[in-house]
């Protein structure tokens, strides 16, 4: 199961990658950027190195990218008008992502629940200890939520300014 896990994800990260280099637009090379960090993260999942997939979320899809779109955003770049607008294929393409999202995820769900639905506890390591993500995502929760939570509000007043600084006046 983890083997055809692996293969759903690498061939999504390829695909994606591939879009960022083939696409015109670049706002939509920028969110295919994003799906590429997303499917290497999950990749970074299957290896058991949650850290390094969490940190990959939030700098690198999170804040790099972010930052990439607001400049191009910024730059007003013009886009290449399409022949067609194929929206009834897009709601298609979409439904038939979110279900394959679904059904990649219903194992996953079925591991970390017990019997009752409730999740699981937090496992501990071989010697009884919590593990490294363990221990810095309770400090992080714990002793430094106050400056995690400010870091966020002052992030979301950063793309508030960004989109409105961006937008055009009529």
């Amino acid at each position: 199961m983890e083997a055809v896990i692996f293969y759903v994800l690498a061939t999504v990260t390829v695909v994606s990658a591939l879009c960022v280099v083939m696409l015109r637009r670049p706002i939509h090379n920028i969110l295919f950027m994003i799906m590429t960090m997303i499917g290497l993260a999950a990749l970074y999942i299957l290896l058991h190195a949650e850290f390094v997939a969490m940190v990959q979320i939030v700098v690198y899809a999170g804040a790099v990218m972010v930052l990439f779109l607001f400049v191009i955003m910024l730059l007003n770049l013009e886009q290449m008008p399409f022949v067609d607008d194929p929206r009834a294929a897009r709601w298609y393409g979409g439904i038939a992502l979110a279900v394959a999202f679904i059904v990649l995820l219903l194992p996953a769900i079925k591991a970390y629940t017990t019997k009752t639905g409730a999740p699981c506890p937090l496992p501990l390591g071989s010697d009884g200890a919590l593990s490294n993500t363990q221990v810095i995502a309770r400090e992080l929760f714990t002793t430094y939520l106050l400056p995690f939570e400010i870091a966020s509000v002052l992030l979301l007043a950063a793309i508030i300014g960004a989109v409105i600084i961006a937008r055009r006046k009529p």
